[in-house]
């Protein structure tokens, strides 16, 4: 598994490393010294796993994860106590505060290890890999962050600016693009309904017909969502009717 270590403080990336050779299955491809260093070396070395530091002078460690199409693995390394962490709700992978302990740490590692996937395989040399139902995104709004999987996600709705994010009972919203995302997601999961909406099949309760040639369809969270007469045909294609 391949790590990337990310604090502006030397002697803890210092500490972190030394703590990490005891791990033969981890291999440290680099560090980063802040947030734009890191994004780089993101997009360069493609790391599985992140120790990212949360506090960083300029932009914090969740502003980087904002920046992230397809977010690595994270354990979060922080000299904050729970206080700071409160933030985060149950589906953070973890989080080390500093200074790191070795059991902790194993323990860690061992959290990361039961949930790994298996590795994709490789895209070719200048495209990008579609987000997949297993790929995670990293969500916040205001004071709540949310790393959900795609799978979680039922329907991204277009508001201006930003998308609306339905998951379980949640409706954050993200500074983000439709367009762009729809670009980077799985279209043999996540349709395109209309301007407006991309919903994810899998979540699809029931279907009628609307007016104009248009479909209505009803997600299992409750929501309604109009199919566009332009994609009525395709989705009626993509569903079999």
């Amino acid at each position: 598994m391949k790590v990337l270590i990310i604090d502006d403080e030397r002697l803890a990336r210092k500490e972190l490393v030394s703590l990490l050779e005891d791990f033969d299955e981890l291999e440290i491809v680099g560090e980063a010294v802040n947030v734009e260093d890191a994004f780089e070396k993101i997009n360069t070395l493609k790391p599985d796993l992140l120790f990212l530091d949360i506090q960083m002078p300029g932009k914090t460690g969740f502003d980087l994860l904002e920046m992230l199409d397809d977010v690595p693995k994270v354990i979060f390394t922080t000299a904050y106590d729970e206080f700071a962490l409160r933030a985060f709700e149950v589906n953070a992978l973890d989080y080390l505060l500093k200074p790191i302990q070795p059991e902790r740490l194993k323990e860690s590692l061992q959290k990361i290890e039961r949930i790994t996937k298996p590795k994709e395989v490789p895209v070719e040399e200048g495209s990008f890999k579609k987000l997949g139902l297993s790929d995670q995104v990293f969500v916040k709004d205001g004071d709540k962050c949310w790393f959900v999987r795609l799978s979680e996600i039922r329907l991204f709705e277009s508001e201006g600016n930003y998308i609306k994010v339905y998951f379980e009972n949640y409706k954050p919203m993200i500074h983000k693009s439709l367009n762009a995302l729809d670009e980077r997601l799985d279209d043999r999961t996540f349709f395109r309904a209309s301007r407006k909406h991309v919903i994810n099949l899998n979540w699809v309760e029931g279907i009628e017909q609307w007016f104009n040639g248009g479909l209505m369809v009803k997600l299992k969270g409750g929501e309604k969502v109009e199919v566009s007469r332009r994609q009525a045909a395709k989705f009626k294609d993509m569903m079999s009717l």
